[in-house]
């Protein structure tokens, strides 16, 4: 086949995106980053008036039509208060937890362009000051940004351009191992959108016929539950979500194969499309887990809840620690890579 599944540049490509701030909201940059990605490629795309980008690479066949959609935006927060010590409560974006967020740096980005870095912590941290320093309980009430900044008061913050309602984004500190992991925060789904980054460049550059016209959704408000749930063609009848496998006691998803999830928190995926990434996987001597997320929802199954005629499905990389500090191998990368392209190039039912 023309088309390579070099890790090294998935790699690198995931780098770039999990390094650009995006929490849900707050995704223009992101977006513009993408956009100027695919034209440098040669490939049209456009916004939708969500925000989200579509590209569309036209198949050999118009009337059946196929969408794949990775996202962008990820957790994050908002100032909810400036305190009257001068440090910031916070409104938590998507589904994070306070405990993921102990010890972290930040930054605040303020409507005149000023960004602010700090660091998440308890009020209660100094174990020489708070005896309860190990116990108390990680919430909204007891977690604050310590700002890097001369500040003694609100005044003091509001002096430098923070206001209730600016998006805080969190440091993904993002590494690449010699063995080939990748850890950061935020390869969910960044590490999804290099993959079809990574494969829409291959395809340009090998010149590759699609079976079918594909639209490339680049969702900007997954973690809140709406991404991807407008703007897909009526001629589309297959809707692939690349997003991720989750790893943890009881799953059968590890950091080295590609996921294929047969049901959510949503339901179940079509079990015909399901069988079909089975069999393309096994035909092609790709790694993969057919698992059960209790806790997940995808832009594949919004589209559904929102009253679409689709066949659904939902692949992805095993991700270690979801919504935390996460971590992925290359080699899961490929493999996800690998199962998305001969997707691709398969013909439907």
């Amino acid at each position: 086949m023309p088309v390579t599944f070099n890790g090294n540049e998935i790699l690198q490509l995931v780098n770039e995106l999990v390094s650009i701030p995006s929490p849900t909201g707050y995704t223009d940059k992101i977006i513009a980053h993408v956009e100027q990605f695919l034209d440098e490629q040669g490939i049209a795309s456009k916004r939708n008036n969500k925000g989200a980008l579509i590209a569309t690479i036209p198949g050999a066949d118009t009337s059946k039509q196929r969408m794949l959609t990775a996202h962008v935006d990820t957790l994050g927060a908002m100032v909810k208060e400036i305190k009257s010590n001068g440090r910031l409560k916070l409104s938590l974006i998507g589904g994070s937890r306070w405990n993921h967020l102990e010890g972290e740096y930040c930054h605040i980005f303020t409507d005149n362009g000023k960004i602010v870095t700090g660091t998440i912590l308890m009020r209660q941290t100094s174990v020489h000051v708070y005896k309860d320093a190990a116990t108390a309980e990680r919430n909204e009430d007891n977690i604050e940004v310590r700002l890097d900044e001369k500040v003694k008061d609100a005044a003091d913050v509001k002096k430098l351009g923070i206001n209730v309602g600016d998006f805080v984004a969190f440091d993904p500190r993002v590494k690449i191992t010699p063995s080939g992991f990748i850890k950061s925060r935020h390869l969910d789904d960044k590490a999804s959108v290099g993959i079809l980054l990574y494969l829409l460049r291959e395809i340009k550059e090998h010149n590759v016929t699609l079976p079918y016209t594909t639209h490339f959704l680049i969702s900007n408000n997954e973690e809140v539950g709406y991404g991807g749930n407008s703007n897909i063609p009526p001629e589309v009848v297959e809707y692939l979500a690349v997003d991720m496998g989750a790893v943890g006691d009881g799953q059968t998803s590890d950091e080295y194969s590609v996921s294929i999830c047969a049901k959510d928190s949503s339901g179940p995926y079509n079990y015909r499309l399901r069988q079909r990434l089975v069999e393309l996987a096994e035909e092609h001597e790709i790694n993969y887990q057919i698992d059960i997320y209790p806790y997940y929802g995808s832009d594949a199954s919004a589209a559904l809840s929102a009253g679409h005629d689709l066949i659904h499905g939902l692949i992805g990389p095993g991700i270690d620690a979801s919504h935390a500090f996460e971590r992925t191998h290359v080699d899961s990368l490929i493999n996800t890579a690998k199962l998305t392209y001969y997707y691709l190039m398969s013909e439907m039912d």
